[in-house]
Order: C-alpha cells, then sequence, then structure tokens
C-alpha cells in the first residue's frame, strides 16, 4: 500500500469524488465530520490539518484525515471539535494502524470519538462510549411511535410545554436553516456563557473555532452544510442549534438556550422542531453525540451506536515518550471519572469556578437562583459526566 501525505486543499477532484464514494457505500462514514468539506474547511483555519491519501495499485482505497499537534503526535481534524473520527475507506479494507502512522511519519495519533466499523484501531481502544441517535428511518411519526413503545412520555410532556410557551410569551415559531449573523453570534454568546457557568474554557474564547463555525455556517451543498436552527417565541429567539448536515445525517454540535426561558424546555422543544423538519427533507438520523450523563440525549434517543476514545503510538523512542507524557494525566482523569466521591468533588469544584468566574467577568446572564443556575443555557440539568469537567484543572476533560 502507498501512502502520500497532503493539505486537505490539494486533494483533487479524483480524490473528492472517490472520498464521497466510500462515504456513500459505507453510511456510518456519511458522518459530517468524516467528510471532505470538513477537513478543508479546518485546513482554512489551522495549519495542521493533514490527509494521508492511501493507494492500493492505482485504486485509492482511503483516507486518514488528521491535525499534527507536533512534529510527530496527532489527533483527529479539528481535534476535540470533531464528533466523527476515524479512516474513510472502501469496504474491507485491511491494514495496520501502526504501519499507517509509520507511513505518515507519525508516533501517535489521539482519538476521541471513533465511528464504528474501524478495526484497525479497535486494540487501542481505552474508553467505549454510546452515541445517541434520533433514527428517522420511518419518518417523524415513527420516531414519536418508538419513543411512545418504550414509555416515553418526552414529546407529549414537551408540546403542553411549547404550548405554555405560546400562551405565556407569544407564538412559537421555529427556522431549520437561518442564513444570518446575527443568530449565529447570539448562540455563540449563550453558548460562551453556558461554558462559564458550567466552569469550563469557552470555545469560542478561540479565534479559529469562530473563524471555522462562521466559514461552516456560509457553506451550503448538498451533501456537506453547516445548519443552524433557532426556536422563537413572539418573535424573540430562545434557543439555537449549530450542527453539521450531510445528506441523510445531521450532527448535534452547539445546542443552547436563553435561561429566562428554562422553565419551558426550550431545547428540547427545539429538538423535536428539528427532528421533524430534518425527517422532511430527507435526514434519516440525527447524532447527538455521545449521552453518558446527558439525560436530554437519553430522553430522545430511539437509538444509539458505540464510539470509542483512544490512543495509537508506534513502537519508537516518540511514541513511548508521548506515553509518557500523557499516560499519567489520562489515568488521573479516569480515576476521577469513574469514582463518584471523586468526580462529585471535581464537580463542585469546578461550578464554584463557574459561579466566580461569572461573577467576575460580568459577561453572562444573572443568576436565577440555584436550581436555575444548574439547568442554565443546558437543554436539562447539567449532566453527571464528562461534559461537567473544565479543560483545566489536571486536564481532566473529555469531549
Amino acid at each position: 500500500m502507498r501512502v502520500s501525505v497532503v493539505r486537505p486543499r490539494d486533494l483533487g477532484e479524483t480524490e473528492l469524488t472517490a472520498w464521497r464514494k466510500m462515504q456513500d457505500d459505507l453510511p456510518r462514514l456519511a458522518n459530517p465530520f468524516m467528510s471532505a468539506g470538513y477537513a478543508r474547511a479546518v485546513d482554512e483555519v489551522i495549519d495542521g490539518a493533514r490527509v494521508a491519501v492511501l493507494h492500493d495499485g492505482p485504486d485509492l482505497v482511503g483516507f486518514f484525515p488528521y491535525e499534527l499537534h507536533g512534529r510527530r503526535t496527532a489527533a483527529a481534524v479539528g481535534g476535540w471539535l470533531s464528533l466523527g473520527q476515524g479512516l474513510v475507506h472502501v469496504p474491507g479494507l485491511e491494514l495496520d494502524a501502526r504501519a499507517l502512522l509509520r507511513a505518515c511519519g507519525l508516533a501517535a495519533w489521539e482519538f476521541g470519538t471513533v465511528l464504528p466499523g474501524q478495526p484497525w484501531f479497535e486494540p487501542y481502544v481505552t474508553k467505549r462510549l454510546d452515541s445517541a441517535v434520533i433514527s428517522l428511518e420511518g419518518g417523524f411519526d415513527g420516531y414519536c411511535g418508538s419513543l411512545k413503545e418504550k414509555g416515553s412520555k418526552v414529546v407529549k410532556q414537551t408540546r403542553y410545554k411549547e404550548r405554555k410557551l405560546g400562551r405565556e410569551e407569544g407564538e412559537v415559531t421555529f427556522a431549520f436553516d437561518v442564513r444570518d449573523e446575527e443568530s449565529l453570534a447570539l448562540v455563540r454568546r449563550w453558548k460562551s456563557g453556558q461554558y462559564r457557568a458550567m466552569g469550563r474554557a469557552d470555545r469560542f474564547a478561540r479565534p479559529w473555532v469562530v473563524e471555522l463555525v462562521d466559514r461552516l455556517h456560509r457553506t451550503h451543498t448538498d451533501r456537506f452544510a453547516g445548519t443552524l436552527s433557532m426556536l422563537y417565541a413572539g418573535g424573540r429567539p430562545v434557543a439555537g442549534h449549530f450542527g453539521l448536515r450531510s445528506d441523510h445525517t445531521l450532527v448535534t454540535w452547539f445546542p443552547v438556550y436563553d435561561p429566562e426561558f428554562s422553565k419551558y424546555s426550550p431545547g428540547l422543544i427545539l429538538h423535536l422542531h428539528m427532528a421533524e423538519q430534518a425527517a422532511a427533507i430527507g435526514v434519516r438520523e440525527i447524532d447527538m453525540g455521545p449521552s453518558v450523563g446527558w439525560r436530554y440525549k437519553q430522553e430522545l434517543q430511539n437509538h444509539a451506536f458505540p464510539v470509542a476514545e483512544g490512543v495509537v503510538r508506534t513502537r519508537s523512542a516518540a511514541g513511548a515518550a508521548h506515553w509518557a507524557r500523557h499516560e499519567p494525566v489520562a489515568r488521573a482523569r479516569d480515576a476521577v471519572l469513574n469514582n463518584p466521591t471523586l468526580y462529585g468533588m471535581a464537580d463542585r469544584a469546578m461550578r464554584r469556578y463557574g459561579r466566580w468566574r461569572s461573577r467576575g467577568e460580568d459577561t453572562g446572564p444573572p443568576e436565577r437562583g440555584r436550581r436555575g443556575r444548574r439547568r442554565a443555557f443546558g437543554l436539562g440539568a447539567l449532566p453527571a459526566g464528562a461534559e461537567t469537567l473544565p479543560e483545566s484543572a489536571a486536564t481532566l476533560m473529555i469531549f
């Protein structure tokens, strides 16, 4: 097998056509974070984006997008922002993960949400999570019926709250694909406030993330698009979401709502409208990402599939050095996440930090009491899982 490494922007039409066909042939690879469009967008805002192009004789057989984090270490392209990772490939591809890294000049590749059907990475998995899915194969009515069959009342309860929102705040309206920049900026402000309230690093404090989201918001093709959805009450925005869409899959990325309306569960209302409209335009599933600790995902999902995190290291001095730098931190993080007592201590400390930071910066909305703070900006109670951990103290957060 021959491997050549290029920047995503340098892929030609032959490569892009082959990439799209591989995604068509293996539907799980149709995740928009696995698309060439995403890799090329990341390449426009950072210097480290790369794609290994795999040839078997004259045939193109795979594409391995990654992001350099050093001369010989890498992660998924887009790093911790990516909710779909791995190799885009032809059916039945056989390869060795370490050999692939050596061909790319890498000693280590860290992954966080590798999709199913990537057997070459299996020996290096350290954690598995279920990704929550709203399956729309039977349309929106079929989705609602599947929830009812398992005894869920989330649709009934959410529709009741939507009617109450309409009576008390004005007519409820929804737009699936909003193009104006002001709405996107509002969602970013809400999301930044959520990060501060949770004691986490604000992703939008990083200029390249803002630029990437702006670029993706302006991207609209049949096979790959940034999609901004907004929910309004009385003409006022109350919830929003920005995510990525392929022709058949929508991945939720930045869902958020105005905490002033938390009692109406506007995030759940938003998601039901998104599912209804997505089904109407042919989307077959909404991938909400890992569900651990996220109650709203567990309530809305009617399907799930496993994703994995881990790291591939070559047998080399550089691979050993990577292990020495990262393994103690990874073990400390896992010890906290897997121990309820330690996790509770870390969680409480970070909530206190979030409250202190919000008061000190005075850039977020006012507190609404202890219960209101817990629900502020989210889609339900803050999770008991990894998403409540910040990218600070001991770097214990996982995406």
